[in-house]
């Protein structure tokens, strides 16, 4: 009897060289891309301070009779900053992460939706909640809340280093929580009760098992604080530079803004150095141990009785939560409808949303609502949310495609992920000044891209890739190879399978990523601060340049519709991550 064995069906031969490549073409031109938008500005940034017309830009910024007030002092404010937000943000994050995660209290998941909300928010809002109630008359101006009813409010807590990293954690703590939470959620159920029939105490299993587990996670959430409590802008310019407070951020800023611009991109590169040094100091720590906790089949976390701390824990929490997701928004709004800032005595107005201008009132500025400036700036901000979205998030995606399917590229793999993860380790404000740098100028037959849109979308996506290429890399993770190897036996290329296979599957996690990429832009100052132009009002620069200006009201008030713009999105991405798929994954 003759065995009949299955046939096994291959794609022609000539079919897979033309699919490699036009796949070897893709890599080619995403790392193109790259390099234009990350590297070039890098290299234009250095080569402005080293050039025939940068002069003694690095001598004076490091060794001159004015290196201490140009870097040296806003060196120190920027560390104090980022200490103090790194490590009261890893406090508050890994506190509330435990609540919501292993402890019994009640409320746990309303408290664990209010913990991720500040990070929706922009940094300024809070810094403008801030201001709104404890600002006094060290300045000058229209005093806060606390001081119209009469309440002494000192310096210290007006103004300077205090209320900008107590300001800063309210809204980074946000990162450590979701970091620390997930590890928690790591760690089984079936470990800790092993420990407790040992005989060991909760506070023995909580030092020798749940901490060193969740290690990484606190290193990592305090990283990522203090990286962002350096290089944020927004904060120290509205509550530190009023009595001259600096950081680099502000202080590269005013270099720039003022056309000391050799000097401005040297503390820009300076910025940069620090900040990248601390991140991979911190991932030298992490990297040194083994922390693995999970050895087997994921067990349920295991819930710690709190007893008699039940209700004190509740307070706390829902004490933290409301103070910095619930009662800043509150503030913002009441602010913006009272006639005189900071004042009840004076009546409630609606003018700073619908009225009309009115020299009694703001100098005769209109309300928000009715100010084409401001709708311009409505329009634009969006315009730059989505057109920044959409090319991070094809860049993002078509980078991550590359790298899966040319995992022997190591070359062409190593750089695309080189240089998709420097980004990351740019502050925003550097990163502009970068661009400045490269594009500022003409470039051959191409004009110099500053002062137009243009500049704030190229800015936008170099700055968002880190994100979208994480987003796409893990979306595309949960799709088995065994599906597009199936469809290219078919015959089915490249492009067709990722467009008919891969893309459709992923496609909850990519336009997550798409939403959360634009609600950082909607919401970033820090990067846009140096590349807008009065023909390129955004939304941000409007609210830092009336709060600068002293119109609050004005600024609360655009805050509030940014605040709600970056919500209504952010719930919308959790919406789309959590919703199931409606092809299946193996």
């Amino acid at each position: 009897m003759t065995t009949v064995r299955p046939s096994v069906r291959t794609a022609p031969r000539g079919r897979t060289v033309a699919s490699r490549g036009r796949l070897a073409f893709l890599a080619a031109a995403v790392l193109a891309v790259l390099i234009v938008l990350v590297a070039l500005p890098l290299v234009g940034l250095v080569g402005a301070t080293v050039g025939p017309g940068a002069g003694t830009a690095w001598t004076d910024a490091l060794a001159s009779p004015m290196a201490a007030n140009l870097f040296w002092q806003p060196l120190a404010g920027s560390l104090l900053v980022g200490l103090g937000t790194g490590l009261l943000a890893t406090i508050i994050g890994a506190f509330l992460a435990w609540v919501v995660v292993l402890s019994d209290i009640p409320g746990r998941r309303i408290i664990g939706v209010l913990a991720a909300v500040p990070f929706a928010l922009p940094s300024f809002a809070i810094a403008l909640a801030w201001e709104t109630v404890f600002r006094n008359d060290r300045i000058g101006g229209t005093p806060g809340l606390l001081a119209s009813w009469g309440i002494a409010v000192p310096d210290w807590l007006a103004w300077g280093p205090v209320p900008i990293i107590l300001t800063l954690v309210a809204h980074y703590f946000s990162l450590s929580f979701v970091v620390v939470a997930a590890a928690l959620a790591g760690v089984g159920g079936d470990l800790l009760a092993a420990a407790e029939l040992t005989g060991a105490s909760r506070t023995r299993v909580a030092l020798r098992i749940t901490l060193p587990a969740v290690a990484p996670a606190l290193v990592s959430g305090f990283l990522l604080a203090f990286a962002e409590g350096v290089s944020n802008f927004a904060v120290p310019a509205l509550l530190g530079l009023p009595v001259r407070f600096q950081t680099l951020s502000t202080r590269l800023y005013g270099a720039i803004s003022t056309g000391d611009t050799e000097r401005g991109y040297v503390l820009s590169i300076l910025l940069v150095v620090i900040a990248a040094a601390v991140l991979w100091l911190g991932t030298r720590a992490t990297a040194s141990g083994s922390f693995a906790t999970v050895t087997g089949k994921a067990t349920r976390a295991r819930v710690v009785r709190t007893g008699v701390w039940r209700w004190p824990l509740v307070t706390a929490a829902a004490a933290i939560v409301t103070a910095t997701a619930v009662l800043p928004a509150i503030v913002l709004a009441v602010s913006t409808v009272l006639r005189r800032s900071g004042r009840f005595d004076g009546g409630t107005t609606l003018h700073f949303w619908t009225g009309v201008s009115d020299p009694a009132i703001a100098q005769g500025m209109r309300g928000i609502l009715l100010d084409p400036v401001i709708g311009r700036a409505v329009g634009n901000t969006l315009l730059l949310g989505l057109l920044v979205a959409v090319g991070a998030m094809v860049l993002g995606v078509l980078g991550s495609y590359v790298l899966r399917r040319m995992p022997r590229a190591r070359a062409t793999g190593g750089a695309i992920s080189l240089l998709s993860y420097v980004p990351f380790l740019i502050p925003g404000v550097a990163f502009g000044a970068a661009f400045i740098a490269q594009f500022g100028a003409p470039i051959g037959p191409l004009p110099a891209l500053y002062g137009t849109f243009g500049i704030l979308v190229l800015a936008g996506v170099a700055a968002s890739i880190p994100f979208a290429f994480q987003t796409s890399k893990s979306a595309f993770g949960q799709v088995s190879n065994e599906l597009e190897e199936a469809a290219a036996v078919a015959g089915a290329g490249s492009a067709r399978r990722l467009g008919r296979i891969v893309l459709p599957l992923a496609s909850r996690g990519v336009v997550a990523g798409g939403v959360l990429v634009f609600v950082t832009m909607v919401r970033d100052l820090s990067l846009v601060v140096l590349l807008v132009t009065p023909a390129t009002p955004l939304l941000s620069t409007m609210t830092f340049r009336y709060a600068s200006e002293g119109f609050t009201q004005h600024a609360n008030a655009i805050t509030l519709v940014i605040a709600a713009m970056s919500v209504a999105a952010t719930l919308l991405a959790r919406r789309l991550q959590r919703a199931p798929h409606s092809g299946r994954s193996a």
